[in-house]
């Protein structure tokens, strides 16, 4: 039974997910049936250096789902017949902010707990990613990925295409150039921004400009700055796109990395400017703290929480859908 346990080091899977998802696969490939004694918590802490708190953990994970049990002196066996079969996902984000890490709560949540869902973060890194992706072990019912690059979308884009299509779904964005029938709950970047600006207009217009903060390092598309540009230029607004910024009175600000939302804010208070009447400003991504920050951050925002609900309901079907995600602008206090 011990060789059936998996745990890999680079994976961001909390260990006691990965080993409670081994012995559920086990169970479900008829390798581990009922009655078995499950391997005790020394065993595998010393074989897997893993701590004993991860093995409990596992183990009463598997506790509550009512797979397994536990005879105080002779320790956990498997209660269960059989497993239902679920589904195995490789899931590969970006990286993790407070956004992506809703993006995966809402995921794992709607899967529900017998799904195995391993994790990894690539941190725009193509090379990463596909060394991610080239070792990987398992055989997955379903690939899901983030495909956010610093560079080399284009050589991404080739990669991706050797990928199973049947089993491949992208989330947040499109690359132009992926072949096949595959799933997607994307955003319009271009159309989205635009038509959420359209939302805030009156309330940017009591501003004499307006400022859009991207650097040219980031990995957000390109569509932002499309999208934001023609909406100034269809409804005569005065604008700008800078990489850094020091706020003047009298501009409007919309900031797209969360550390330029933070220098903006710090500059902010630092000439005792008051946001919202002197200076405007629209985050782009919401997240919890920015209803609290400020007295309130508008943000411009797709919704993290139905995306990932959303891929968790193609996963279920295995459907073969493109579906744009919300988009949405919420005003507050600072604009």
């Amino acid at each position: 039974m011990r060789d059936l346990i998996y745990i890999d080091e680079f994976s961001s899977t909390p260990k006691y997910r990965q080993l409670a998802n081994s012995i559920i696969e086990g169970i479900q490939a008829g390798k581990i049936k009922q009655g078995d004694v499950l391997p005790s918590i020394n065993e595998l802490s010393f074989e897997h250096d893993i701590s004993r708190i991860t093995v409990e953990k596992g183990y009463n994970y598997l506790k509550s789902l009512g797979i397994v049990e536990s005879v105080r002196g002779k320790g956990f066996f498997v209660c269960v017949g059989g497993v239902p079969p679920d589904f195995r996902i490789f899931l590969l984000f970006n990286k993790l902010s407070v956004h992506k890490k809703m993006i995966y709560d809402s995921f794992v949540a709607s899967m529900g707990p017998t799904a195995g869902i391993d994790f990894y973060i690539y941190n725009n890194d193509f090379n990463l990613f596909k060394r991610i992706i080239t070792k990987r072990e398992l055989d997955y019912s379903h690939i899901v990925i983030i495909p956010h690059f610093m560079e080399g979308d284009s050589i991404a884009v080739d990669f991706i295409n050797t990928l199973p299509k049947e089993k491949l779904i992208l989330l947040d964005k499109l690359l132009p150039g992926i072949q096949g029938n595959f799933g997607a709950v994307y955003e319009n970047f271009e159309r989205d921004i635009y038509e959420t600006l359209v939302e805030a207009k009156e309330a940017l217009a009591k501003y004499a400009s307006v400022q859009l903060v991207f650097p040219q390092s980031s990995y957000y598309p390109k569509g932002i700055v499309r999208g934001f540009e023609l909406f100034c230029r269809d409804f005569a607004f005065d604008f700008s796109v800078a990489e850094q910024v020091e706020p003047q009175e009298g501009t409007a600000y919309i900031t797209v990395m969360e550390d330029d939302l933070i220098v903006l804010l710090d500059q902010i208070r630092a000439k005792g400017l008051t946001l919202g009447k002197e200076v405007g400003l629209i985050s782009y991504n919401e997240t919890p703290i920015k209803r609290l920050l400020f007295e309130g951050i508008s943000t411009i925002s797709t919704d993290f929480v139905k995306m990932g609900e959303l891929a968790a309901e193609i996963v279920k079907t295995n459907a073969r859908t493109k579906l744009a995600n919300p988009f949405a602008f919420i005003h507050r206090a600072s604009l």
